[in-house]
């Protein structure tokens, strides 16, 4: 991304074969369908697959992925993105003790 700043970059493993990935940036131009000034994707991803994903892809804005369901999110600010992000994966991780 021209001209995008880097806010936050962090990969952590929470098990074997489980990890989490964030990446957000501050960009000069808001991307198509969210109201903000941030490009984010933030991912749980298990064993290969992505099982959690909240990220603002142009054109769909703010929203989540849990699995095969889509859903919108209520973007509030970077803080809470990674709080709302967090809370789903350790209910994740709990309800999916073995993978």
């Amino acid at each position: 991304m021209a001209n995008a700043t880097l806010i936050r970059r962090m990969r952590s493993f929470a098990r074997d074969g489980v990890f989490v990935e964030v990446l957000i940036w501050h960009v000069p131009v808001v991307v198509r369908g969210s109201l903000h000034e941030f490009k984010y994707s933030l991912a749980l991803v298990s064993e290969g697959v992505c099982v959690l994903r909240y990220d603002n892809e142009a054109g769909k804005g703010d929203h989540r992925h849990i699995g095969a369901i889509e859903t919108p999110y209520a973007f509030s600010g970077i803080d809470q993105l990674t709080a709302d992000f967090l809370a789903d994966v350790e209910g994740w991780l709990d309800d999916n003790a073995q993978g």
